[in-house]
């Protein structure tokens, strides 16, 4: 069968095909660039638990080498603390800032060694054609030609000649919030600390800087960000080095400390979404799809979580035959969760970005903007939170055995501990992006037993003859505990790592039932119907 054609060679288009080879689904990306990314060191992203866990276990890297887990989060308000918070056990995971350069680099390297993956460079698409059993591109460059595909997939970008080919409309809000950027080298009051500081003491020259955000990278070197007002004001050299100069001074003694610049930029943020994400074996993810960032969110994450969903779903077609149901709950869930950001985002904008008025007077007002402020930047709440789908059209329906546990159904699982069948102590998320259901029994006790011992004891054998008749390959594994599980739940997860569903015990029937849906349906009514249908 032909390989899945990825346009893009960012990071969500990268981690897709890494995704797909991973299912043992080959893929070409199609590169209109040389090969390599220009260090820039004023582009950077931040990375939340979930999606820099998917990139270490695409890539094998352990990304904390090569950005940095913020240790704490400050927030600023004139000269008054607003928040602090110390990254722990208690507090949460830490975010990870990483340079976009070196993550895709990261992301190419792993990349070179897959033998089902190929990335065309100088290729830029011009054309498309698709038909009932595949897609062909042709592209242009010192090497264009035809490609033929199964598959279409856009990764690139906001001007996505994916999404104009395919004639889809792009609307939203053009530049939401703009922001002078400078990379440099120094040293700030608050060592890999993130800060957030609000209305600053110090008068700033040109246009207030109503807001600035200071984001540690490796080797002393930070990320600044200056809001800068609505408008086209120019940002010109001399009026960010004179920023600079005012706001390391600020936060010091009242002189400019020592500093190296290394980099600085405009960065823009536009708010879109695309009216569809599909269009018969054409999709688009990432910046194709979507646009946010406003209000500390980054897009990234989107992006990447965009690939894991999407991963899986052309495997399973690209193995078994498409099923349409299973590929429409690409655009379902992942169009909504987006959505749903955008829209949070635009709520609390006004409150935020107003001004000043009665508004600024009304008690608590500070803390409360604060604390939309810190959902955004550290990836929580309904600014940042990874997105749940307890709406998909792939979630099982009446379960009779069904039972609540601490994961809603269509969330993340959390990652504990398991033992997998060769007995082996792993984390829940490294099992996941390899195509399979997983089946996780908890089994309070089993953790200080030889496999050999509880493997065919109690309800594993009843429970592994089970998994064996679902109708999609799935792994059994063992948890000592769950959150909110009573011992003997049965959690079964999908392979990008959200619950399908909690059984209170071994059902068998549900179990095949939650499975079969998590597929989107019985395969043979949806043949039945295709065929009725013509």
């Amino acid at each position: 069968m032909d390989p899945v054609i990825i346009v893009g060679a960012g990071p969500v288009g990268l981690t897709l095909a890494l995704a797909l080879a991973r299912q043992e689904v080959p893929s070409v990306v199609l590169d209109e660039g040389p090969g390599e990314d220009e260090p820039r060191l004023a582009r950077t992203v931040v990375l939340r638990e979930d999606t820099a866990g998917l990139v270490e276990r695409l890539t094998g890297v352990p990304l904390a080498e090569a950005g940095l887990h913020w240790a704490g989060w400050r927030s600023l308000r004139r000269k008054q603390v607003m928040r602090e918070i110390a990254f722990d056990d208690d507090t949460g995971p830490a975010p990870l800032h990483i340079a976009q350069h070196v993550l895709t680099g990261a992301l190419r390297t792993a990349l070179a060694g897959e033998p089902l993956a190929e990335v065309a460079v100088d290729s830029r698409l011009d054309a498309m054609e698709q038909e009932r059993s595949g897609v062909t591109a042709h592209t242009r460059g010192p090497k264009g030609t035809w490609w033929r595909g199964s598959f279409l997939v856009g990764c690139d970008g906001p001007r996505s000649t994916v999404r104009k080919l395919q004639d889809i409309r792009f609307p939203g809000r053009t530049a939401v919030e703009r922001h002078a950027v400078a990379a440099l080298r120094t040293e700030l009051p608050w060592p890999e600390e993130s800060v957030l500081h609000r209305l600053p003491p110090w008068r700033t020259s040109g246009p207030s800087a109503g807001e600035i955000t200071a984001r540690p990278l490796p080797d002393d070197v930070w990320r600044l960000d200056w809001l800068l007002p609505p408008g086209k004001d120019l940002v010109t050299p001399e009026l960010l080095v004179t920023r600079i100069r005012e706001t390391l001074a600020g936060w010091g003694d009242g002189t400019t400390p020592p500093y190296d610049l290394l980099d600085t930029g405009v960065h823009t943020v536009h708010h879109r979404l695309a009216r569809r994400w599909r269009a018969g074996r054409v999709f688009l993810a990432g910046d194709a799809a979507h646009l946010l960032g406003a209000l500390g969110t980054q897009g990234l994450d989107e992006g990447l979580r965009d690939a894991d969903n999407l991963a899986w779903k052309l495997a399973s077609a690209w193995h078994h035959g498409p099923h349409e149901a299973l590929l429409d709950s690409y655009q379902a869930e992942r169009r909504a969760v987006v959505a749903a950001r955008l829209r949070a985002a635009d709520q609390a904008l006004p409150l935020l970005r107003g001004g000043g008025g009665l508004r600024a007077y009304v008690p608590g007002s500070a803390r409360g903007n604060d604390a939309l402020l810190t959902e955004g930047h550290l990836g929580r709440g309904a600014l940042g939170a990874p997105g749940t789908y307890a709406g998909s059209p792939l979630a099982p329906r009446h379960l009779e055995g069904e039972v609540p546990v601490d994961t809603a159904p269509g969330a993340p699982v959390a990652d504990v501990r398991v033992t997998a069948e060769d007995g082996s102590f792993v984390r829940l998320r490294d099992r996941l992006g390899r195509g399979a259901l997983l089946v996780v029994l908890v089994a309070p006790g089993t953790g200080v037993w030889d496999r050999k011992h509880w493997v065919t004891a109690g309800v594993m054998p009843r429970l592994a003859a089970a998994v064996s008749a679902l109708p999609h390959a799935a792994e059994l594994l063992v948890a000592e505990s769950y959150p909110g599980a009573a011992a003997h739940t049965v959690l079964l997860v999908r392979p990008d790592g959200h619950l399908v569903t909690a059984l209170g015990g071994v059902r068998p029937a549900d179990l095949y039932a939650a499975a079969e849906a998590t597929l989107g349906g019985p395969a043979i009514a949806q043949a039945e119907a295709e065929a009725g249908a013509h």
